[in-house]
């Protein structure tokens, strides 16, 4: 039976309201999300979003330190440490693990340090670290969706430009391109889509649903195109799943989501297998 919460008429699980705001998020989040971790992935810095997540996180503490809503103290953090990870990277300051890995500790500790000034509990921080998509309010989604909108058309504006200079710095240079500036748009969407998603699945998850739904696609994908269209599906399709696990078992929907891509992730790659060795099985000469 359907019943209509002030919203639209959906069948279950998503007849009620707060579940339909939830989908509006998670849909989101699964389409962007892996648009910007296929330029990630190619780049080779698909831990980018854990360090940034971790530095979102210290936002997330300073602003319940100072009292202000967490997401906008998420968002300057996040942007302001991606763009500093760019710069020591193309500054040949330090190379792009040493760069993470400086600011994936560095925002941890501060995050904990700022909580523990604030006085913030666990109940406090936890929504952010590992996503709290059911309780999110129209505002939250609103925010989400500016968010991706702004996300997508980036993306449909640079798209072909950040491609170039993922597929090779030096050419796209030699071509041009202002590949520094491009770099540091590229680590900027990546905050944003970060600070995005830590409704959905929070900060400390957010890099698999960035990471996996590329690696999904990449299995059959025959082009970056392909893998663009392939890693959206499986980021969407993702999200319902996990919605649905949520709803029907009483699960953590943060989780639940990103278990529900690595499940996608180990079908896909068993089939892949299966279908390589019968194509290998087929060719193999008769005596």
């Amino acid at each position: 039976m359907t019943v209509i919460v002030g919203a639209l008429p959906l069948p279950w699980p998503f007849e009620r309201e707060y579940m339909q705001l939830a989908l509006a998020a998670g849909l989101t989040v699964g389409a962007c999300a892996p648009l910007i971790g296929a330029f990630l992935v190619q780049k080779r810095m698909s831990l980018m979003g854990d360090g940034i997540g971790h530095l979102a996180f210290a936002g997330v503490a300073a602003g319940l330190l100072a009292n202000v809503w967490p997401i906008w103290t998420a968002l300057i953090a996040a942007v302001i440490g991606a763009v500093a990870i760019e710069w020591l990277r193309s500054h040949g300051r330090a190379s792009g693990d040493l760069a993470l890995a400086l600011f994936f500790y560095g925002g941890i500790a501060g995050g904990a340090v700022l909580v523990s000034r604030a006085g913030a509990g666990s109940t406090n921080v936890l929504p952010y670290l590992f996503g709290s998509v059911l309780t999110a309010t129209r505002g939250d989604v609103a925010i989400v969706m500016v968010l991706g909108v702004c996300i997508v058309l980036t993306l449909l504006v640079t798209g072909r430009a950040l491609f170039a200079i993922v597929l090779d710095e030096e050419s796209a240079r030699v071509s041009g391109l202002p590949v520094d500036t491009l770099n540091t748009l590229l680590a900027a969407l990546t905050a944003i889509t970060i600070v995005a998603a830590m409704r959905v699945v929070g900060v400390l998850l957010v890099a698999a649903l960035m990471v996996l739904p590329v690696a999904t696609s990449r299995l059959v994908a025959r082009s970056f195109r392909a893998t663009l269209v392939g890693a959206t599906v499986v980021g969407m399709a993702s999200v319902v799943m996990g919605l649905v696990a949520a709803r029907a078992w009483s699960l953590a929907p943060g989780g639940s989501i990103v278990l529900a891509v690595a499940l996608c992730f180990t079908i896909t790659a068993i089939v892949a297998s299966a279908l390589r060795l019968g194509q290998g099985a087929a060719v193999v000469p008769t005596t």
